[in-house]
């Protein structure tokens, strides 16, 4: 079977087995489903029941040969038939899509409790996300688990202490899980050395074995921020959402208090 025409086949619309059967149809003239099976290497249930499908589609023709069912692909034609078939479907229900659509609008709109997720990418993206931490007039405490060797690599110093400095004049408090590493270990001492004790994290540390190249922080009223820092796909989601951000608050909890 011609492995590039059946690549084709299916970027033009057919389903993979549909592809590899039509593939080998056109390239025989036909065969009977036991042949068919045997070259495209699928089984016979799920041959018969493809064929009967494209079939149906007009794809392939269903001939009697010594009193068994004998399948022909039918012209390409058809298949170019077939889909344009498809596009006026897809046409007619985009157009009925656009009717509704104000609707939809409307109740999407109006849904009680729908959680608001943003993402963002690179490392401009997730510079962002750490500074919606900062972004309030109100204190709070910021809870965390945080891969802070990974963190400080993404953050440029400037920004990482600005990021403080703005923690410190509106009064946000932390309380953060972090993994053993020597870098973690003297966290405050090398990165809050120059600002006040009184905002210093309150700090617990696990096994670095169990932490990914991550970072969940609990923040704000209900926000909850999750930092993916694989180079170089960082990536970084705000989620605003009262119930799982109490939720998470719960799980640090329960984490904090059984470390």
């Amino acid at each position: 079977m011609d492995e590039q025409l059946r690549q084709r086949l299916e970027r033009v619309g057919l389903t993979d087995k549909e592809a590899s059967i039509y593939s080998a149809l056109i390239q025989t003239g036909g065969a009977y489903p036991s042949k068919i099976a045997e070259v495209t290497k699928l089984n016979r249930t799920t041959t018969y029941k493809v064929l009967q499908v494209m079939s149906i589609k007009g794809l392939v023709t269903e001939v009697e040969k010594r009193k068994k069912i004998f399948y022909q692909p039918e012209p390409p034609k058809n298949l170019e038939r077939h889909l344009n078939s498809r596009v006026t479907i897809a046409k007619r229900e985009l157009e009925s899509l656009e009717i509704v659509m104000p609707q939809l609008e409307g109740l999407f709109a109006n849904t009680p409790n729908k959680p608001v997720v943003k993402f963002f990418e690179g490392k401009n993206g997730v510079l962002s996300v750490y500074k919606d931490h900062i972004e309030t007039n109100e204190k709070y405490e910021m809870l965390a688990w945080s891969n802070t060797a990974d963190l400080m690599e993404v953050l440029p110093e400037n920004f990482r202490n600005d990021y403080i400095t703005a923690k410190s004049k509106v009064g946000i408090t932390t309380r953060a899980i972090l993994p053993d590493t020597e870098i973690d270990l003297k966290y405050n001492e090398t990165f809050y050395k120059n600002f006040p004790k009184a905002i210093w994290p309150k700090i617990k540390h696990v096994s670095k074995e169990m932490f990914p190249k991550s970072d969940l922080t609990i923040y704000g009223k209900n926000k909850i921020s999750i930092i993916n820092f694989n180079a170089p796909q960082f990536a970084g989601t705000v989620i605003e959402d009262q119930v799982i951000h109490d939720l998470l608050v719960m799980i640090f909890e329960l984490s904090w208090k059984g470390i």
